[in-house]
C-alpha cells in the first residue's frame, strides 16, 4: 500500500509546488559535463532525469552508472537533472509531449503512471531492445510484470515500456536475541510461526509489530490471503483475469486468522492508531520480537539497531508475498538520443552496478547473492530471490482500484476495532467490483 515505495508527495507543499514544478522540469537542476542542456539527436548528449535523494543508496548507484557511462562514451556529454518526485509525477505527460523530453528518466510503475503514458504514446516500446540486450532474461517474469503493459495501459502486458533495476517486497524481521532469550526456535513454516507467536505471548510479550493507521495492517491482511492463494487468484485480483470471490477461502482465511490473532493477543488492538514508523520503533526498541514489513525499512534498521542481533527471512506462512519490480527507467518517445539511453540502462543492469545496489542495502534484480559481501544485504537478497524465482511477488492490495488505499486502511482498522470479518470483506468488495464493472 502507498508508502515509501512511491515516495508520496508531501501534502502540505503540494499546491505551492504545482505552481513552479512545470517550469522546474524544463530547467536543469544539476548538470554533469557542463555546457548547454539542449540535447541534439546526434549521439553526443545524454539527458538523464531521476528523483532519488542525493547521497541515497539508489542515487549513489546511479552516480556510479553515470561515471561508467562516461568511461565507455568519452565523447558524449551527460546532462543530469535531479528532479523531485512531485515534479515528475504532476507534469510528466506535458513535458514528454514536448521537445524538452529527456532521453531517459526514472518513472513510477503502475497503470496510472507508466501505463497511462504508454497508452498515450509518450513512451518508447522497449520490447525488442529488452530482448536484444538480454534484460528480459536478467529480470524475472514476476519482477517484470510492472514493466510490461498492454494496449489499454494495464500492467502485465506483452510490451516493455520500463526497465527496473531493483525490487521490493515484504518479509519477516526477527529479533534473534529475544528468540534466544526465551528459547524459541525461529519459524520455518506457518505451524512453527504460530507456535512462536504463542510462546512469546505465554512469556508476556506481544509478538507482532503492527500499525493500523498506515499500510502495515493492510499488508498483513493481504499476506494472510496470499497464504491460501495460487497464481490464478493473484492474476484475477490484480490483473482482472477473472472474477474475484471476496468470501472465498483465501479472503475468509485472511480475516478469520487476523481476528483470531487479535483475540489471542498476537497483535495488539491498540496498534490501530499507529503509523508505520511507530511499528518499526516497536521492533527497534525490542517491544516486539517480530516485524513483517517491506524491505524499504531495511536501511533504517541497519542504522537504528545497535543493541541486539536481528535477521531477515521470507515470511514462513506463505510462498507468495507483497512485492514487485521497483520503479524503472523509461525512454520518452520524443527522446533525441534513444541509443544512448539504451546504453545507459544497460550499464545499470551490469554486474558492477547491480552489486553496488546490493551492497547499499537495495534488492538488485540481476545479481547473485553470493557476490554480495555485506552479510545482511546478502540475506535480504536471498529472501527476495526466493519469491521472484518462484513467481511469488503478488503486488500490493490497493493497486487494483483508484482510491483503494483508503478503503483498505479503513476496513483493516474496522477489523482491529472488532468489526465482523465478513462485513470487512464486504467493505473491500464494493469499490473493487464498482471499478472492475467500468472495465467491461
Amino acid at each position: 500500500m502507498t508508502n515509501m515505495r512511491f515516495r508520496a508527495p508531501r501534502r502540505t507543499t503540494r499546491r505551492a509546488l504545482l505552481a513552479v514544478s512545470a517550469l522546474a522540469l524544463v530547467a536543469p537542476l544539476t548538470a554533469c559535463g557542463g555546457g548547454s542542456d539542449t540535447a541534439e539527436g546526434d549521439g553526443k548528449t545524454l539527458r538523464l532525469w531521476h528523483y532519488e535523494q542525493e547521497d541515497g543508496a539508489l542515487s549513489n548507484a546511479w552516480d556510479s552508472a553515470i561515471a561508467e557511462f562516461k568511461k565507455t562514451h568519452p565523447d558524449v556529454k551527460v546532462v543530469f537533472e535531479r528532479k523531485t518526485f512531485e515534479q515528475i509525477q504532476q507534469n510528466a505527460g506535458m513535458i514528454l509531449n514536448s521537445d524538452k523530453a529527456p532521453d531517459v528518466m526514472e518513472y513510477n510503475k503502475g497503470n496510472a503512471t507508466t501505463g497511462l503514458l504508454a497508452k498515450q504514446g509518450l513512451l518508447t516500446d522497449l520490447t525488442s531492445v529488452a530482448k536484444e540486450r538480454g534484460w528480459d532474461k536478467k529480470i524475472s517474469e514476476s519482477a517484470s510484470v510492472t514493466a510490461r503493459y498492454d494496449a489499454n495501459g494495464e500492467m502485465g502486458g506483452d510490451k516493455w515500456y520500463g526497465v527496473p533495476n531493483y525490487g521490493e517486497f515484504v518479509l519477516a524481521y526477527y529479533n534473534d536475541d529475544l528468540f534466544k532469550k526465551h528459547n524459541i526456535t525461529k519459524p520455518t513454516d506457518l505451524q512453527s510461526f504460530e507456535a512462536a507467536l504463542a510462546d512469546f505471548k505465554a512469556a508476556g510479550i506481544t509478538p507482532l509489530a503492527n500499525a493500523g493507521n498506515d499500510h502495515p495492517a493492510g499488508h498483513w491482511l493481504y499476506l494472510l490471503a496470499l497464504a491460501k492463494a495460487n497464481d490464478a487468484w493473484v492474476d484475477d485480483y490484480q490483473l482482472y483475469k477473472g472474477k474475484v470471490d471476496f468470501h472465498g477461502p483465501e479472503w475468509t482465511y485472511a480475516v478469520e486468522t487476523y481476528k483470531d490473532w487479535l483475540d489471542k493477543g498476537y497483535f495488539e488492538k491498540k496498534d490501530v492508531g499507529l503509523k508505520g514508523s511507530d511499528m518499526t520503533e516497536q521492533f527497534v526498541s525490542q517491544k516486539r520480537p517480530i516485524m513483517v514489513g517491506g524491505n524499504w525499512w531495511f536501511g533504517g534498521l541497519t542504522t537504528d539497531i545497535t543493541d541486539f542481533t536481528w535477521s531477515t527471512a521470507p515470511y514462513p506462512g506463505s510462498k507468495k508475498t507483497l512485492g514487485s519490480g521497483g520503479n524503472h527507467w523509461v525512454v520518452p518517445t520524443k527522446a533525441k538520443n534513444k541509443k544512448l539511453a539504451e546504453d545507459f540502462i544497460d550499464i545499470t543492469m551490469s554486474d558492477k552496478i547491480q552489486k553496488i545496489l546490493g551492497e547499499e542495502g537495495n534488492v538488485p534484480l540481476a545479481v547473485k547473492p553470493d557476490s554480495i559481501e555485506n552479510p545482511k544485504s546478502r540475506e535480504l537478497i536471498t529472501a527476495f530471490n526466493t519469491y521472484q524465482d518462484g513467481k511469488g511477488l503478488a503486488f500490493y492490495p490497493d493497486w487494483p482500484a483508484p482510491g483503494y488505499y483508503d478503503t483498505w486502511m479503513g476496513a483493516t482498522q474496522n477489523l482491529m476495532n472488532g468489526g465482523k470479518p465478513h462485513a470487512v470483506l464486504d467493505e473491500l468488495k464494493a469499490p473493487y467490483e464498482k471499478y472492475t464493472a467500468t472495465r467491461r
